[in-house]
């Protein structure tokens, strides 16, 4: 009997490959069919005109020199967010806590009570300013620059090129676009899943797409690797960068392997043909290109964080000043979770923060420094240095820096993305999964960094 039943599943498994090949060898059989009708029936003077997006599909397609325009290119538009989004975010954050000052001069006009000053101006008002002045730049830049490549043609290209590596996870090719646009922020990436046509797929797409940092989780990233990570010297942003770029690659391979666990447990099938003709490169629309990225994606994703960022200030708030025995409650929980905490690397601050920064992923360092000050609101240090100083005291190594980095890029996604994934996969459920299964990976990959470094001594 355990040998038919082996021969049954032998059987179901030769035809899924089957099918998969079958479909595969129909596709390339028409095209093949049809380039050879063209060939007989239409003739060209190649005298007169050179086909000019034929010889840059050679170039942004080939196995040889695709990939490294994709990444040089795809990096151009990551550094160009990063030094770009630096300045506005100074001046939109000096301005929106210039109102922050005027809305307590106006409490204090008032005579409001202290209590309700601190819970709307220090908890909701400064939450929601540190959110909008953190997102709204680089998303600003971020998503013009993608929808720039999307209008000249480009993208398609890239999904071309790594169809292939993400049919072999069970994945979709189209996966590739939703994923970059996962690095402007997670939420838009998840909306992007809607060009994928494969139910199955979208949801793959949706559940992994938190493993590349979105734009909320570049500042941490980029201030430990300078304070932590990079010595001193006159290369210190190269290397920094490179160190952020290296942790971007272990994200995207978690991606990957995730895409491929899922597509053999949960998201059993068979992977969808992805037949993509490459359009023809056109000269891009301004005012499509400035509506789509400006009003479509960046406004619409920021106004979801909003609505989720505000509650969140208020209980954070609360936590922070609400006492019991001369302790606060979040001085209290974190004491709890300290021993799970040491053992994966981290303290128990350290995972309140990430908790408490599930509405936006802007707000845990903000909250971590509050935390070990013992404040009753969010604070961000003058400089670098400081917070490095900070951390120290409060018994950071660089282990520990490591594995905040590590834990920020695979925890769990924030309530925007969360919510988003609910709405457009209409389940709890999915949403619960993409939440639950980084969570695990962030929490066994720290753990096994942790017991390495101490096993052999390594700090």
């Amino acid at each position: 009997m355990d040998n038919f039943d082996e021969l049954l599943v032998l059987i179901d498994e030769i035809k899924v490959d089957n099918q998969h090949n079958l479909r595969d060898e129909m596709v390339k059989s028409i095209y093949n069919s049809a380039e050879d009708i063209a060939r007989k029936v239409v003739t060209k003077d190649e005298s007169k005109k050179i086909n000019i997006d034929s010889k840059i599909d050679d170039l942004l397609t080939s196995k040889l020199t695709g990939f490294p325009i994709m990444f040089i290119l795809l990096g151009l538009v990551f550094w160009i967010t990063i030094v770009g989004s630096n300045y506005p975010s100074d001046m939109l954050a000096t301005f929106l806590f210039n109102i922050e000052d005027k809305l307590t001069n106006i409490f204090i006009s008032i005579n409001a009570p202290n209590w309700i000053h601190e819970i709307l101006v220090l908890g909701v008002y400064r939450t929601l300013a540190w959110v909008v002045a953190v997102m709204l730049p680089p998303m600003a830049i971020f998503f013009p620059c993608f929808t720039l490549l999307e209008d000249l043609g480009y993208l398609p290209r890239v999904a071309f090129n790594l169809d292939k590596l993400f049919k072999k996870c069970g994945a979709h090719g189209k996966q590739s676009l939703t994923m970059c646009m996962g690095f402007g922020c997670n939420a838009a990436g998840v909306m992007a899943c809607r060009i994928i046509d494969s139910p199955r797929e979208r949801l793959i797409a949706m559940i992994t797409n938190s493993f590349v940092p979105c734009n909320g989780r570049f500042p941490l990233l980029i201030a430990l690797s300078s304070i932590f990570i990079v010595a001193s010297s006159k290369y210190d942003t190269i290397l920094s960068a490179l160190f952020v770029s290296f942790l971007v690659l272990i994200g995207i391979a978690i991606t990957l392997i995730s895409s491929w666990i899922l597509s053999k447990t949960m998201l059993k099938g068979i992977p969808s043909s992805f037949t993509l003709e490459l359009p023809p490169y056109r000269r891009p629309q301004v005012g499509k290109i400035l509506y789509t990225s400006l009003i479509d994606r960046t406004i619409f994703v920021l106004g979801r964080a909003i609505l989720v960022a505000a509650p969140a200030g208020l209980i954070i708030w609360i936590l922070a000043n609400t006492h019991i025995g001369g302790i606060s409650i979040l001085s209290h929980a974190a004491l709890f979770l300290d021993p799970f905490a040491k053992a994966i690397g981290l303290d128990g601050f350290i995972i309140m923060a990430f908790i408490l920064g599930m509405p936006a992923n802007e707000i845990v360092i903000p909250i971590l420094i509050m935390s070990y000050m013992s404040e009753g609101a969010m604070l961000e240090l003058d400089s670098l240095e400081a917070m490095k100083e900070l951390f120290i005291s409060n018994g950071w190594t660089y282990l520990t820096a490591l594995n905040v980095m590590l834990f920020s890029l695979l925890h769990f996604p924030c309530g925007t993305t969360l919510w988003t994934i609910r709405k457009e996969s209409g389940s709890f459920k999915w949403a619960a999964v993409s939440a639950i299964m980084p969570t695990t990976i962030g929490i066994i990959v720290c753990f096994t960094l942790t017991q390495i470094v101490n096993l052999f001594g390594l700090l």
